[in-house]
């Protein structure tokens, strides 16, 4: 007699898709997203299944605060970005030449706070660029400048990855880590169509950059405006 299979656990999700503009931005998809949004799904859902409620609330709310952190952080600098293009004039924006969409899956609260923080990420570095390419920031301002926010949020990501590792050691060690993995198991392509879909834009004509080794194509800006006066 053929064993009965067993029935798929049936979950809320949202599906969007998300266009990153940045280098940066895809690079911290590409890098740490499924992981950290694998990592809450476990701390917003399993952990509850495993039925310690006090630790749960206490894994979910140092996230929280870490998110709600990095998120004003982000906040402030892009303020002070936007006052920097409100002094000079400037009102357009770069366009990109490998822009990257991506299909992302919704399954838990602080999935999708992290999903809007890396969008934030991505606008902060379009104002970054902006004020580069029209002069208002150097070189090295840049530089820095993508570089920290990278790796801010590459690092927000890895923290919490080892947050939920940590919870699922400490689910093992009380005789729980069976269900643990039984609940992660119903977890299957949390995120859809793993990478990014990278349309070519190119216009006929338009300036192309040749990547910089091999077939590893990166987003840059295209200074295609000119300086608003006032």
């Amino acid at each position: 007699m053929a064993e009965a299979k067993a029935r798929s656990y049936s979950r809320p999700v949202f599906d969007q898709t998300v266009t990153l503009q940045s280098e940066q931005a895809q690079r911290v998809y590409e890098r740490e997203f499924r992981r950290v949004v694998e990592a809450l799904y476990a701390i917003d859902v399993i952990l509850r299944i495993i039925g310690d409620s006090q630790e749960a609330d206490s894994v979910e709310n140092m996230v929280s605060e870490m998110i709600g952190e990095c998120a004003k952080e982000i906040k402030n600098e892009q303020a002070r970005f936007d006052k920097l293009k409100e002094d000079n004039g400037i009102t357009a924006i770069p366009r990109y030449t490998h822009p990257g969409q991506v299909q992302i899956r919704i399954v838990s609260p602080q999935a999708a706070q992290f999903a809007a923080l890396l969008q934030k990420m991505d606008a902060l570095m379009i104002s970054l660029d902006t004020l580069w390419l029209c002069g208002v920031m150097g070189n090295k301002q840049r530089g820095n400048g993508v570089y920290q926010w990278q790796q801010r949020l590459l690092r927000l990501g890895r923290k919490i990855v080892d947050i939920e590792r940590r919870a699922r050691v400490s689910a093992a060690r009380r005789g729980k880590g069976d269900e643990v993995r039984e609940a992660a198991g119903e977890l299957a392509d949390p995120l859809g169509p793993e990478g990014l879909d990278t349309p070519s834009t190119e216009p006929t004509g338009a300036q192309t950059e040749t990547p910089t080794s091999g077939s590893d194509v990166q987003s840059r800006p295209l200074c295609e405006m000119e300086k608003q006066n006032p």
